[in-house]
């Protein structure tokens, strides 16, 4: 899937960069992504770089009420603004776990225009909880077939001075038309070991500790320069799981360079079809105290699945 640059809230994935194979989607942050990224961080989602502004288009004007919610306009507690430009067919609702298609357009209060599936003329589709605060919190109020504007405030959104580099400022004005959705594949569970590694776990000289879980089929193994074909899943050592290719339902492609150290250091000693758990101390991850806005702290457990290398 085309991650939107815009839309997904900040992921913790181990790559710092990774490409996911899937249909269309906006990005992580947009009604984006994901889940890894690393290279500081984080593989199964890759971060979606915000998109450069295209050029207003004469179909797509900015709302009459960009600059702010309407008087007959609703609010929820959270301080979101919406209005209800068309009923959906239904009266279902997307839960936080599924997988929603949309199309969308988003503006900044001044009627700039900075996104929009519409203008790239192909729908995105990404977790519901995978986005800005905003998005989340709305989706779920949404049918099938329904079409809202939503005023999202800052703080629901990038914040009114974002961190993130080309991130929208301040309130932004989506209008948003949810075309489906689905339930997203269950969580794997929480493994039994997750707070440490096992006896009969296997130990590197780094202090990456790993054990197989499933023989692999090839004999090769990746290289420093290789990209991978993975799906995996990430927890922190107290079972919360921070990442998952398998729950966004799309495995993550990526440099083996590019990803926090623990992972370029496992990934090259798995062998095609090979499915294996590995304890990352922190040192070879974020660090006990990540200055990566999001990222997971400490030491970091990770099933993957190597589907393939090149």
């Amino acid at each position: 899937m085309k991650r939107c640059a815009l839309l997904l809230a900040m992921l913790t994935l181990p790559l710092a960069a990774c490409d996911q194979k899937s249909s269309s989607q906006p990005t992580a942050e947009s009604p984006p992504p994901a889940s890894a990224q690393p290279a500081t961080p984080a593989a199964p989602t890759a971060e979606p770089t915000a998109r450069e502004a295209p050029a207003e288009p004469a179909g797509l004007p900015a709302p009459p009420d960009v600059a702010a919610p309407p008087a007959d306009a609703q609010k929820t507690a959270s301080g979101l603004a919406f209005k209800v430009l068309a009923p959906g067919k239904d009266q279902a609702h997307p839960g936080p776990d599924d997988k929603v298609t949309v199309h969308y357009s988003g503006w900044t209060t001044d009627g700039k225009m900075f996104d929009s599936s519409v203008l790239r003329g192909e729908p995105a589709t990404f977790g519901v909880s995978g986005v800005i605060k905003g998005w989340t919190e709305a989706l779920q109020l949404m049918s099938k077939g329904e079409k809202r504007r939503l005023w999202i405030p800052g703080s629901l959104a990038y914040g009114d001075r974002p961190t993130r580099p080309g991130a929208p400022a301040g309130m932004l004005v989506f209008d948003v038309e949810l075309l489906d959705f689905a339930p997203a594949p269950k969580p794997p569970p929480v493994p039994k070991d997750v707070k440490a590694p096992p006896k009969g776990a296997k130990k590197t000289a780094s202090g990456l500790a790993y054990q197989v879980l499933q023989k692999g089929t090839g004999t090769e193994h990746p290289k420093p320069t290789s990209r991978v074909t993975v799906h995996y899943t990430g927890w922190t050592t107290d079972g919360k799981m921070f990442d998952s290719s398998i729950v966004r339902d799309e495995p993550a492609t990526f440099p083996v360079g590019g990803v926090i150290k623990g992972w370029t250091e496992g990934v090259q000693l798995m062998v095609k079809g090979e499915k294996a758990r590995f304890w990352i101390p922190a040192e070879l991850a974020y660090g006990e105290k990540p200055t990566r806005p999001g990222a997971p702290s400490g030491m970091l457990v990770f099933d993957i699945d190597l589907i393939d290398f090149r």
